[in-house]
């Protein structure tokens, strides 16, 4: 019996001191922030990088740049650009962007620079615009008319139109690269075996949305990064010079095909991620 009773105490005993500790233990936890807080540099999070394609592309041209943004630590978003009109495909990527909480950083290539050119107008949360291989359009302006600016696009005469009726029954025309002629004209350092499967699964453009005048750009009001891709058949480099110059981009060049993101993907990544060191 007396041992019992012993154990009986004991285990009283070992509860209540228990019970202090915890309740010590909440205590601290409750008081420690406002002290232990002093002198350390809480890091804020990366700022989200959305990536928008262009036309005779889809999200998956991305991939590459996406697996290297994603091991630097940045949440990414590839938004399937609809491709149909620049302002039906503007409002699209608003919605998108309206969506993300914090800081963004907005990356077109090829006509997904009109895209995001028009999209980010007015967005508190874009910080930073970056362009590749990519259409900084003035108010106005069209794709049309700024790749004919300069000498040196021969994608007029890869291209393939294709009729299609509209929702309201008026007829448009989507325009597609020939597949024989897709490596050549837009990819030309990509391995053929990639190229082959690009042509494929290409997206086309409508025609009208290809010459459809720019709305008022947010170029003119966020910071901007321009990679120009030196060997681009699409949009010739000159073109490129000519739009980054005016933009007052900071801009870099690569030895690179139309196919930038695919071709050239760790350069890429590196004029994304120098834009989004900007963000504070």
């Amino acid at each position: 019996m007396f041992r019992s009773s012993l154990a009986r105490r004991s285990r009283t005993s070992l509860t209540v001191v228990a019970g202090a500790s915890i309740a010590a233990g909440l205590l601290a936890v409750a008081v420690a922030p406002a002290s232990a807080d002093k002198g350390v540099h809480v890091r804020s999070p990366k700022p989200t990088v959305v990536l928008v394609h262009g036309a005779f592309a889809d999200s998956t041209s991305w991939n590459d740049v996406i697996m290297r943004l994603r091991r630097d630590g940045y949440p990414v978003i590839a938004v399937a650009n609809p491709l149909r009109s620049l302002k039906g495909d503007s409002a699209y990527l608003k919605d998108v962007l309206a969506g993300i909480d914090g800081p963004v950083v907005v990356a077109g290539h090829s006509y997904g620079g009109s895209v995001i050119s028009n999209a980010a107008t007015g967005n508190e949360n874009v910080k930073a615009l970056v362009y590749l291989a990519a259409f900084l359009p003035e108010k106005g302006e069209s794709a049309a008319d700024l790749s004919g600016k300069f000498p040196g696009s021969t994608l007029g005469e890869a291209l393939r139109s294709v009729p299609f009726s509209e929702t309201d029954g008026s007829q448009g025309t989507d325009l597609y690269i020939q597949n024989d002629k897709f490596r050549h004209q837009f990819a030309a350092d990509v391995p053929r075996n990639k190229t082959d499967l690009m042509a494929v699964t290409q997206r086309p453009v409508t025609n009208a949305a290809l010459t459809e005048g720019a709305a008022e750009p947010a170029w003119k009001t966020i910071p901007s990064w321009v990679l120009v891709a030196t060997q681009d058949l699409n949009i010739p480099a000159k073109a490129q010079e000519f739009m980054a110059k005016r933009a007052g981009a900071h801009t870099t060049e690569v030895r690179s095909s139309h196919a930038v993101s695919v071709s050239q993907p760790g350069r890429v990544t590196d004029v994304i991620e120098d834009a989004a060191h900007s963000v504070r």
